[in-house]
């Protein structure tokens, strides 16, 4: 139990900084995905494609 609560921690954490790494990046350009909790959960959830998918809805939306 506790190594799944680890692995769950773990993954919170390195999103965050996936999204935080992402926006240090595209600040320049004006292209920043907001580290909330909905943007978190899907990085968690589906890893990279949650990610690319984010970015992709971000670029077709807003730009």
């Amino acid at each position: 139990m506790f190594k799944s609560i680890l692995k769950i921690l773990t993954k919170i954490i390195i999103s965050i900084m996936v999204l935080y790494g992402y926006n240090l990046i595209t600040q320049s350009f004006n292209l920043n995905i907001p580290i909330n909790v909905i943007t978190v959960i899907i990085i968690t959830i589906f890893n990279g494609p949650g990610f690319l998918g984010l970015v992709a809805f971000y670029l077709i939306n807003f730009r």
